[in-house]
């Protein structure tokens, strides 16, 4: 089944209604995103919802294969990308990439 929402945590809003951030890498429970599909954006502390976003892909990548180029696209440098992903999924080593572009907030 195609998931139809999203979470995000509430400081990556901004980020995501801008443009700056057009990247999330989730675990494998978030897998499951369909490119060209259009999921609905809420924060995951309240449920609020704001806004829409088309998942372009979905594509495996390591812990350790992560690079300057995936920390832009999360407007974060990439030790600050690497520390968020260690207090989220601590050890975490597979991670799935999945894009995106804003439809509508």
């Amino acid at each position: 089944m195609t998931p139809t929402t999203m979470t995000f945590f509430e400081r990556f809003e901004a980020d995501i209604l801008s443009g700056k951030k057009t990247i999330t890498l989730r675990d494998e429970a978030e897998k499951h995103y369909v490119p060209g599909s259009v999921v609905t954006v809420s924060t995951f502390e309240e449920g609020r919802v704001f806004c829409r976003l088309k998942i372009l892909f979905v594509e495996p990548v390591l812990f350790d294969a992560l690079t300057d180029y995936h920390a832009e696209q999360e407007n974060m440098t990439l030790d600050g990308l690497r520390d968020v992903i260690q207090v989220i999924y601590p050890g975490i080593q597979q991670l799935y990439l999945i894009s995106y572009q804003l439809v509508d907030a």
